[in-house]
């Protein structure tokens, strides 16, 4: 039998066939030794074929086969650094959810999840949510964050899961289409999940007062069906994002500014750092590439973490 997974809880896998059947599966043993580096060989999208087997309590399945992806999100292990993780595979677009405080998301988190989604060539649509409850100075803030992304080429929509401003636009992009949902612990996903497709009634949780961040309450991945057409994939809050998989000469590839310039640049392996008569260093001088993206290129191009920072990378 042939099915999509719909949720992995590490061991079991809940597959749903095309007639609509959900089967709980697991991994046949010889499946993990397939050189998969990842700690989860199968993943939330995944097509997989499966055979039944009968117990006394149930009828189960296990995987044998899993289909070639074309596609899917992937970051470093949060606990094995030398492992990657995958988050969901097989996706049609992504909708990154940023908050500019409680919780914040940096710059350098957004421009890491870019890469890996414009690496694997998977839409980002920005959704800078929570807008209800802003001031009138962290709106200017949204804005300008919203400029600087636009001004690259990706779609970016101020929205509210509390009152449902634009919910209905998001709607429509996702109708018939896989579409992943992403963001730090606490940023709204499964709020406005639920205002998305409020018969799935997804637990939420409040901001943590303590240190303003957010509570999981997605433990696993989970792909449901909508009403109005299309599937959601709800995905648990990510604190750390890590590119894995890339040389550094790619890395500017997917950067869609840097990329677009580094015809002009001297030399043909030109990295963007010292090397001389460098589009990218001149445009980012001219104010025509951001400061923050720039650093972000460079972080990631070093192998350094989110919260890194440096005086002598100019």
């Amino acid at each position: 039998m042939t099915g999509r997974v719909y949720k992995s809880t590490g061991s079991w896998y809940a597959v749903k066939t095309p007639l609509g059947d959900v089967y709980q599966c697991r991994i046949k043993g010889k499946f993990r030794l397939k050189g998969i580096k990842s700690t989860n060989p199968i993943a939330v999208g995944d097509i997989v074929d499966f055979e039944l087997e009968t117990n006394s309590d149930a009828v189960s399945g296990v995987i044998y086969n899993i289909h070639d992806r074309k596609n899917y999100i992937v970051r470093k292990s949060v606990n094995l650094s030398k492992q990657t993780h995958i988050i969901s595979a097989n996706i049609d677009q992504v909708f990154l959810l940023v908050t500019i405080n409680n919780p914040p998301t940096l710059t350098s988190f957004i421009d890491r999840f870019l890469v890996t989604a414009e690496a694997y060539s998977i839409k980002t649509v920005l959704l800078f949510n929570k807008i209800d409850a802003y001031n009138e100075e962290t709106l200017l803030e949204v804005k300008y964050l919203a400029h600087i992304y636009r001004k690259i080429g990706y779609d970016c929509i101020g929205v509210s899961a509390k009152t449902g401003k634009n919910v209905d636009k998001v709607k429509q992009i996702m109708k018939d289409k896989v579409s992943m949902f992403a963001g730090h612990s606490g940023v709204g996903k499964s709020t406005l999940v639920n205002h998305i497709e409020p018969t799935l009634n997804l637990k939420t949780k409040a901001i943590s007062n303590l240190h303003m961040q957010g509570q999981h309450t997605t433990t696993f991945a989970e792909m449901f069906d909508t009403t109005f057409g299309g599937k959601i994939i709800d995905t648990p809050g990510i604190k750390g994002f890590g590119v894995v998989d890339m040389d550094k000469e790619e890395v500017g590839d997917y950067f869609p500014e840097i990329f677009n310039l580094k015809q002009d640049c001297k030399f043909n392996n030109c990295l963007h750092l010292k090397e001389p008569k460098c589009a990218v260093k001149q445009a980012l001088e001219n104010d025509e590439i951001t400061y923050s993206r720039y650093r972000s290129y460079v972080q990631i191009l070093e192998g350094e973490d989110e919260n890194y920072r440096t005086e002598d990378w100019q």
